[in-house]
C-alpha cells in the first residue's frame, strides 16, 4: 500500500520536474543564441595572423622568369601562338 501512494506521488513529481528542466533548458538555449560567443586571446590572435597572411597572399605577384626558349619559339612561329598580338 506505501509503494502504491509512493508512485502516486513520485510519478507525477518526476514528470513535473522533467517538464520543467526542458522548459528551462530551452529558455537557456535561446539565451545563449543571442549572446556573442566570447573569443579566447589566443582564438584572435591566429584570426587576426590568417587575415594578415590572406592578404599577403593576395598582393603577392610571382616573379616573371623570362626563359630564353620562350622567346625564340615565339620569334620563329609567331602563328602557333594566337594569344600574343604583334
Amino acid at each position: 500500500m506505501w509503494y502504491k501512494v509512493f508512485m502516486i506521488i513520485a510519478i507525477p513529481a518526476l514528470a513535473i520536474g522533467w517538464v520543467a528542466y526542458y522548459l528551462w533548458m530551452r529558455k537557456v538555449i535561446e539565451e545563449e543564441k543571442s549572446r556573442p560567443k566570447p573569443q579566447s586571446q589566443r582564438l584572435k590572435k591566429t584570426k587576426t595572423e590568417i587575415s594578415d597572411w590572406a592578404q599577403k597572399m593576395a598582393a603577392y605577384k610571382p616573379p616573371k622568369i623570362k626563359r630564353s626558349w620562350e622567346d625564340d619559339e615565339s620569334e620563329q612561329n609567331p602563328q602557333d601562338q594566337p594569344d600574343k598580338t604583334e
